[in-house]
């Protein structure tokens, strides 16, 4: 089994390599979305859905939104793929069976022009809207998201889905909020101290999905990749976020916590400013009234009603006021990554 250095070895070689083609499998897309759907059945109704980034007769994101749109409520489906000459890793390209016995198939265009699927309508009049009703042709251009091409299906869509390229991720998320649209993406956990990510964090314009990133990807080969270190990102409400915390005080923290580092001893204040250092998210304690500095991973049981997030120790730039923005020391060593959280006043 691989530990969990390996994984995070393995997410680092695809964030830096622009190739970054792995497909989101089935059964997490759907055990995400119905998460939503239990918090509000309608969050998708009558919504136009864009999955860009897509590659539509591999991606598993084409095929549960088409097998799920009338359940959904969806109003139109939009599916883009990027030209296979267009990616910086170039392989052996073969076009579909799908592809190739259609009358409009051309073999340039299946090279150099991304395509577009949509689905609106029974097209083939069985009674259901579903993915054999998908109608497709090539794009003018090759598909790139920031092509105004895409930019057009973007701005037309109320919502955006998909598993962007790792590499990508800061200048995707960019792209969807300047067009202030609803969204489902996945991305590295680490993405959370970007200087482009962690505002929208704090300020809750975004924050984590209901389950974790997926721990299995699909390469373009059919193989299964082991990813470590993912998560979903997203400005969709969920139930799970409204949840508090329930938490020991700092006093049964220190006589009962199962971690060493606190069990006895209590909790180190940082040298530089005036906070605790909070290892482990479940070891927070609930009747502490000042800053605490807590692991990344505190914001997958973030719940804003419970906790105020003030800064991250990773950058000025994340912190206007520079108060959590330098690097966080204890006994003059720096500590990792640290989100800085305050309990809020019920």
């Amino acid at each position: 089994m691989e530990n969990t250095e390996s994984k995070n070895r393995n997410l680092n070689k695809a964030k830096n390599a622009k190739f970054d083609e792995f497909y989101t499998q089935y059964f997490d897309i759907e055990q995400e979305v119905n998460a939503y759907l239990d918090f509000d059945k309608d969050t998708f109704r009558g919504k136009t859905i864009l999955l860009p980034c897509d590659d539509p007769e591999w991606s598993n994101f084409t095929k549960y939104f088409a097998q799920s749109f009338e359940r959904l409520g969806l109003k139109k489906l939009i599916s883009t793929s990027y030209a296979p000459e267009s990616k910086n890793v170039k392989f052996d390209y073969e076009p579909t069976l799908f592809e190739t016995s259609d009358p409009q198939f051309d073999s340039d265009k299946t090279k150099t022009n991304g395509k577009i699927f949509t689905l609106t309508r029974d097209k083939n009049q069985n009674g259901r809207i579903d993915i054999y009703d998908l109608e497709w042709e090539y794009l003018q251009g090759d598909g790139d998201f920031r092509s105004e091409e895409i930019i057009k299906l973007r701005d037309e869509a109320d919502m955006i889905i998909t598993n962007p390229p790792f590499s990508l991720f800061r200048e995707f998320l960019a792209w969807i909020v300047e067009a202030e649209k609803q969204f489902l993406i996945i991305g590295s956990m680490n993405a959370i101290t970007y200087k482009e990510v962690f505002p929208l964090l704090k300020n809750n314009e975004m924050w984590l999905g209901v389950h974790s990133g997926a721990k299995e990807y699909i390469k373009s080969d059919g193989e299964i990749q082991k990813m470590g270190n993912t998560a979903w990102f997203t400005n969709l409400d969920h139930g799970r976020r409204h949840k508090p915390l329930i938490l020991m005080t700092m006093a049964d923290n220190i006589r009962y916590s199962k971690h060493k580092e606190i069990r006895g001893i209590g909790y180190k204040k940082y040298d530089n400013y005036d906070a605790i250092e909070v290892p482990y998210t479940i070891a927070i304690p609930d009747d502490y009234e000042g800053v605490m500095g807590v692991p990344i991973s505190f914001l997958d049981k973030y719940c804003p009603e419970q906790f105020e997030i003030l800064g991250s120790n990773r950058g000025v730039d994340q912190d206007p006021n520079g108060v959590y923005g330098r690097g966080s020391l204890i006994n003059g060593k720096e500590v990792f990554k640290r989100i800085f959280i305050k309990k809020k006043q019920q």
